[in-house]
């Protein structure tokens, strides 16, 4: 029961992605959020990733997948390499035989079966192109100049008040802004 509860709650037994390296998985230099990550420990070693990759709360990234086991009775296995620069955004799932490009963006809730090319945004389920990192970098420098920004005092982590918080509430009622 304790086990059938752990795996609806996503808790994996207490596995970390510390456990995963020593058994392999291959991580570069200045990766954020390693631990929001689940990865597939029974096959941690087909994982790599690049340097200054930054990853979203609650990504999966899977080198097996089991569908065909039933009927094969194999699983398929391959490696998932998630290249330099990547993000990859909340709840998407990485599954196996995908590369992620150099500075690629992966959109929240995304299914990505295919590999993504350096440099692109890929969104959906199945992931599609949906567009150029490049493009969309661009596209918030402008906004930028003329939203509102809050600095890092707006935040959970450096004590945002009730105040502000409904402030900013107010202040995007129907807009959107930056925070540092």
């Amino acid at each position: 029961m304790k086990r059938i509860v752990k795996r609806i709650l996503g808790i994996n037994n207490g596995i970390t992605y510390k456990d995963c390296i020593k058994m392999g998985m291959k991580v570069g230099t200045n990766v954020l959020q390693l631990h929001e990550v689940t990865f597939d420990y029974s096959h941690c070693w087909l994982i790599e990733i690049g340097n200054d990759v930054v990853f979203a709360p609650q990504v999966y990234l899977l080198a097996h997948d089991a569908s065909t086991k039933k009927d094969l009775n194999y699983t398929k296995i391959a490696k998932i390499k998630i290249k330099d620069g990547a993000f990859i955004g909340a709840r998407a799932i990485i599954m196996p035989g995908v590369t992620i490009g150099r500075n690629a963006i992966i959109a929240a809730g995304s299914v990505v079966v295919k590999s993504v090319p350096d440099g692109m945004i890929a969104g959906g389920n199945p992931a599609k192109i949906i567009g150029k990192t490049e493009d969309y970098i661009q596209k918030h420098r402008e906004l930028l100049e003329t939203s509102k920004k809050y600095d890092e005092k707006w935040t959970i982590h450096n004590g945002i008040t009730e105040d502000m918080r409904n402030q900013m509430s107010k202040e995007l009622d129907d807009t959107s802004g930056y925070v540092v």
